[in-house]
């Protein structure tokens, strides 16, 4: 769990080091899931008003601007912010002419988008999006002002102040957003919303964290955008694999089948998504600041690692035994199909969320190349065993792919994260242990009440399973792993307290 006490070989003086370090860490989580789970609630209202206020056509046509767009910014930044966070060695000349080179990376972004424009449109036939298209491309251009700004606060470990951003931004954008709609601008709402929101994001960036700007030359700057080179190519090539399989999927089994293995595949996510998005934001730059340290960074990779398996994987296997009641129930009876796909997505998604850790910690061991490589091996390789998957079991032979092919794939980037860190293999399936101990006995007890109480109602029979399932996992937890829960109550009243 967040996190495990100090190591014994410890240095004298790493004890305040490394308390002041938790203590940010748990703050940093805290706020910054104050902030997304706070804010959650007003984006959802403005968006389910805005949605009656427009129609499907105003959605479709950002629709067809973001595979492009979400490609253009994936390149934009290249990496330059994570650069900064993670070299620490950066001086501020460095800094100031990673700034000026990452504006220009926003220009040149922006001027492509442009020349991009008119053959888009002409391609999905929609002569709105030209106009939609070119108004987007000024977004490249104010966002590259908050790359280096963001960076910087995240290597000074302020994420309580992007919390207090993310709240304000969120406000406002939703009330932007409604007056738009209001005002009857259609998918002009959504193209606005969109600039409204990266202005008052870089402003408010801008105005707590500026930073001089220098005309990148490119061989003081080369090291640092070598490295950042080695993280677009771990991104592109995970842009690449992450989505072949839906690829495969509607290319040879079309629309319903594609709609089937899609719902599955993001319900099976939800846990997920939601806790990595949370814990992802603030791990990378803690993971960082303690660089030169395995023994701090073997002692925040366990206990962030622990934090994470003990809520994701009751929720995914829960999800994953319960499948066949919760789809029929919660989705109706079309939806069927998803059942299976969802089961082994499930299984497999709660790994996934630890597996992240690892990739962040390669980074902040500054080995982001061998992270590149490993993603172009699985860039190769996932495609033609999502093929061969479909040929043996249609949708649910592409998520068996997924459980099969891709850990194994992974393994030597796992060895190398350990062995550079220092880490035994079985202490750090240790930090496991504990929730997977207590997610096999919420699988029994699920599945001897399924056994011992069948009744007519679903709806009852779901709920019958999940509440045992959820008593039979945290008695397990607090009764066999009553150390480990005490020790974490403890470390959260210690850093309460300073």
């Amino acid at each position: 769990m967040i996190p495990t006490p100090p190591e014994p070989a410890a240095a004298p003086a790493a004890p305040s080091k490394a308390a002041e370090l938790d203590r940010f860490l748990v703050r940093g989580i805290a706020w910054t899931g104050a902030a997304k789970y706070g804010t959650q609630i007003i984006r959802w209202a403005s968006t389910l008003a805005v949605v009656r206020m427009l129609v499907p056509e105003d959605y479709g046509i950002l629709a067809m601007a973001s595979l492009f767009l979400g490609l253009v910014t994936m390149l934009t930044e290249f990496g330059v912010g994570s650069a900064v966070v993670t070299l620490r060695d950066l001086d501020d000349d460095d800094v100031s002419q990673l700034n000026g080179a990452s504006i220009l990376f926003g220009v040149v972004a922006c001027l492509f988008t442009c020349v991009m424009a008119k053959p888009l449109a002409l391609f999905y036939r929609s002569p709105e999006l030209f106009p939609v298209m070119l108004a987007l491309s000024a977004g490249f251009v104010v966002r590259s002002f908050r790359t280096i700004p963001t960076a910087l606060l995240e290597r000074e470990l302020r994420f309580k102040l992007f919390a207090a951003f993310e709240a304000i931004e969120a406000v406002v954008l939703a009330v932007a957003m409604v007056l738009f709609a209001l005002a009857g601008l259609g998918y002009w709402t959504l193209v606005l919303g969109q600039l409204v929101s990266g202005v008052l994001g870089t402003v408010l960036l801008l105005s707590q964290r500026r930073h001089q700007l220098a005309w990148p030359r490119l061989k003081r700057i080369r090291r640092a955008l070598v490295f950042s080179g080695h993280l677009v190519g771990s991104r592109l090539t995970w842009y690449w694999y992450s989505n072949a399989d839906r690829l495969v999927c509607g290319r040879f089994l079309g629309e319903a089948p594609l709609g089937t293995y899609g719902v599955g595949q993001e319900l099976a996510s939800v846990p997920v998504e939601k806790i990595t998005a949370l814990v992802g934001r603030v791990t990378p730059a803690f993971f960082a600041a303690v660089q030169d340290d395995n023994a701090a960074l073997r002692r925040y990779l366990l206990g962030v690692t622990e934090g994470i398996a003990v809520l994701t994987i009751p929720a995914c296997w829960g999800l994953a035994i319960v499948a066949d009641t919760f789809v029929p129930v919660i989705l109706g009876p079309k939806w069927m199909e998803a059942i299976l796909p969802m089961r082994l997505l499930a299984i497999y998604a709660a790994w996934r969320s630890i597996e992240a850790l690892f990739h962040q910690v390669l980074v902040a061991k500054k080995d982001a190349r061998f992270g590149m490589w490993t993603g172009v091996v699985c860039a190769l390789v996932l495609p033609v065993a999502f093929l061969f998957g479909l040929d043996l079991g249609g949708t649910t032979g592409i998520a068996a792919a997924w459980m099969a092919v891709h850990p194994l794939v992974l393994l030597p980037l796992y060895r190398r994260v350990l062995r550079r860190i220092e880490l035994p293999p079985w202490r750090f399936l240790g930090a496991l242990w504990p929730s997977v101990c207590s997610a096999l006995v919420m699988v029994a007890v699920v599945l001897l009440v399924r056994t011992a109480l069948p009744v007519h109602s679903l709806g009852v029979r779901l709920a019958a399973e999940v509440a045992a399932g959820a008593v039979a996992y945290a008695l397990t937890l607090l009764v066999c792993f009553r150390s480990r829960v005490r020790r974490f109550k403890e470390t959260l009243r210690t850093l309460r307290a300073r």
